[in-house]
């Protein structure tokens, strides 16, 4: 799907050939002389329609508008939530079949993040899933002009919604993704794909260079599985290497069938969106490709399955982690912390100036914020506040949790430094502080999306969350620090004429049981 901003008046609108013209009208929408005008004007008039987000009124072959079908479409106060809600609301309009070319028309002026919440969810809604299922049929929507009065002032929102919606589509795709499908091996290839992009840079390692970084929680999960394990290095550098990267590590698990402390059945295929934190970083380093922003990122991803066999892992064995700390494990199924504290520890060479971890953690995080809001920990009050700031701006809203050193109690163990779980109570709390004793210094936080990963029920699937709420608090940095980070300049090409192999094609891609970990 292409997405094309142009400035048009009411009266252009009116003029312009489309399938269906989607006129999006606030509440506070004065009414002028115009065609597309005179019909919200009759349609209050008459009470057939209002401006409440979300309602709507379609209207066929109106004299004098050249679009096919007109859809009056109220926002509400214009706010980006609200557009956002009623864009969803219409989108089973702009899917139907022919609609090929799509006219969204603000009939005032908006303000920039109302113009990024309707490129987003319209993108969003447009996803079909197609990898292993071939008779799916896409959606016919090819082209929507987005119109508005002045197009300067919402451009650059615009730009950025759209490589916000490839991340989040990226993700998506790769956590929907059967596990067969989508492999610890797999995994590493999308990331190498990504990385011949501008500025960015891929490392993999397997198992051997894995045992030799002294890894060994992480290698402790991934013994159970045929599947050999794959630790994915990822690095975007927009600034000069010496400003401190920001460093997101995401949870790989790419199926999680509890190990030896087995999950129940039921549900346990959504096991594959056990990596949506691996998946919510591609889909951050996708969006990072095509906006080139002044900042330094790396992402890290331990990737690997969870499964029993004969050489897993057992409960009560003791493993020794890259930082040197052993680890009683009393549940294999709580295996996503013993995957990131090694990662979390490798992290501490690249002297971040920031660390997020994200994972699909505990279904403690579900019970305790159902799928609204992200569960989010953090060790550093400014850290903690910009991204509760991203969050909100991106309409990918997280929640901060309590740190207290109380809650660190019932990870103590008799026979190791930690165990790996503590008691049922505060779950989701017990396991931000196991994470949080292998981050040291560095700004930290923490965020367990189990809730917000994915949904269950009649419309399984991935969300993509938290790629936007991640990527607005990657440009709210760049932008606080300014001209300190200046884009660097980008290399050029030794072989002139030489193409690059292009970036994966995303445009037109198309609850937990509770317990210790999911």
């Amino acid at each position: 799907m292409n997405f094309e901003l142009k400035a048009l008046a009411l009266p252009q609108a009116a003029n312009q050939p489309a399938d269906v013209l989607v006129l999006l009208v606030p509440d506070a929408f004065e009414p002028g002389s115009d065609a597309l005008s005179t019909l919200v004007a009759h349609a209050r008039k008459n009470k057939d329609w209002d401006c409440e987000a979300g309602k709507l009124l379609q209207l066929y072959q109106v004299p004098a508008i050249a679009a096919r079908r007109v859809v009056l479409l109220g926002v509400g106060n214009g706010s980006a939530k609200a557009v956002r809600q009623a864009v969803v609301a219409c989108a089973a309009v702009l899917k139907g079949p022919g609609v090929v070319q799509a006219l969204l028309c603000f009939a005032a002026s908006p303000v920039p993040q109302s113009v990024a919440a309707a490129v987003q969810a319209l993108r969003e809604a447009c996803y079909v899933y197609t990898a292993t299922k071939p008779q799916a049929k896409a959606v016919s929507l090819a082209h929507v002009v987005l119109a508005v009065a002045e197009e300067q002032p919402v451009r650059a929102a615009f730009e950025a919604a759209q490589a916000v919606a490839a991340g989040v589509a990226l993700a998506r795709e790769w956590a929907n993704r059967p596990a067969n499908h989508a492999t610890p091996t797999r995994l590493a290839e999308v990331a190498q794909e990504l990385a011949q992009a501008p500025r960015m840079r891929c490392k993999v390692r397997g198992p051997s260079e894995v045992q030799e970084l002294g890894m060994g929680a992480f290698l402790a999960v991934a013994r159970g599985s045929r599947e050999p394990l794959r630790f994915i290095e990822l690095r975007y550098q927009g600034a000069d290497k010496s400003h401190a990267p920001v460093v997101l590590v995401g949870k790989g698990i790419t199926f999680d069938a509890g190990g030896i402390s087995l999950k129940p059945a039921p549900e346990m295929d959504e096991m594959k969106f056990d990596m949506g934190g691996a998946a919510s970083v591609l889909g951050v380093f996708q969006a990072l490709a095509l906006l080139q922003p002044a900042i330094n990122v790396v992402g890290l991803i331990p990737a690997c399955e969870n499964l029993p066999d004969g050489r897993a892992v057992k409960p009560g064995d003791v493993v020794t982690s890259m930082a040197g700390q052993t680890i009683e494990i009393l549940n294999t199924d709580a295996e996503g912390r013993l995957v990131l504290c090694d990662a979390l520890t490798y992290a501490a060479r690249f002297e971040p100036a920031a660390l997020i971890d994200v994972a699909t953690l505990t279904g403690a995080c579900v019970i305790a914020l159902g799928g609204v809001r992200s569960g989010m920990f953090a060790s550093d009050e400014t850290l903690a506040s910009a991204l509760l700031a991203a969050g909100e701006a991106a309409l990918d809203p997280c929640w901060r949790m309590p740190l207290d050193e109380e809650y660190g109690e019932g990870l103590k163990s008799t026979f190791a430094d930690v165990a790996n779980v503590a008691g049922r109570a505060a779950g989701v709390v017990t396991a931000a502080k196991f994470l949080q004793r292998f981050v040291g210094t560095t700004p930290w936080a923490h965020l367990d999306i189990a809730g917000t990963a994915w949904k269950s029920g009649a419309a399984k699937g991935a969300t993509g969350r938290p790629v936007a709420l991640l990527v607005q608090y990657l440009l709210d940095r760049a932008a606080a620090v300014g001209a300190d980070l200046a884009p660097i300049k980008l290399a050029k090409e030794k072989k002139p004429g030489k193409k690059k192999a292009a970036l994966p094609d995303v445009s037109g891609v198309t609850e937990v049981t509770p317990g210790q970990g999911v």
